[in-house]
């Protein structure tokens, strides 16, 4: 196979591939309110009894982000979709959605959930009053995994944010939401 059939294969399979994830988006999207609040409240109920520290954080925490199911797929080119909730209070104050898009050395498709825990009133006043959060950019946010799990606890929080990637489920290298941006919908 020539090389210029060979890159307008590749082409053409990440054209269905990103096709493929827009097309799963766009039905995430028609979530209704009541489907983002109920699949946020089973999110954060399952990553309590999964992992302690995220409930002693929610204790402390001033506003909590839910993305009870995001969607990512790529082939060189890849991207990630999802809705979820800003919980103040218990209850769900506002909706937002998480896209990233990236580049490289990646193959396949997966979902998974993930929570922020906004641990000050500057992170929670940063989300609302911005046009789009991009992590990274604005408040520190540290990505917990099992290591740092077990060295946090209420007198070492020092960050303004902290985040759990959970209910990962398909097959991609490279799970991050680094470069990943949240902007306020209307639900």
């Amino acid at each position: 196979m020539s090389s210029h059939r060979r890159m307008f294969s590749q082409a053409l399979l990440c054209g269905a591939l990103i096709s493929a994830c827009f097309g799963v988006s766009l039905s995430a999207q028609a979530a209704t309110a009541e489907d983002l609040n109920r699949d946020a409240a089973h999110t954060l109920q399952t990553l309590y009894k999964l992992n302690k520290t995220a409930e002693l954080l929610s204790r402390k925490a001033k506003g909590i982000l839910v993305f009870p199911k995001i969607v990512k797929a790529g082939l060189v080119f890849g991207g990630s979709y999802g809705e979820g909730v800003l919980m103040q209070g218990g209850n769900v104050s506002q909706y937002y959605n998480s896209v990233s898009a990236s580049w490289g050395w990646q193959a396949g498709a997966e979902t998974y959930a993930y929570v922020v825990f906004l641990m000050s009133d500057q992170a929670v006043q940063y989300l609302s009053s911005s046009q789009g959060w991009e992590f990274g950019v604005g408040p520190s946010i540290v990505v917990v995994n099992e290591g740092v799990a077990k060295n946090l606890s209420t007198s070492t929080l020092k960050d303004d944010a902290y985040a759990f990637i959970t209910d990962q489920q398909g097959l991609m290298g490279n799970l991050s939401i680094e470069g990943t941006k949240i902007s306020r919908i209307k639900r």
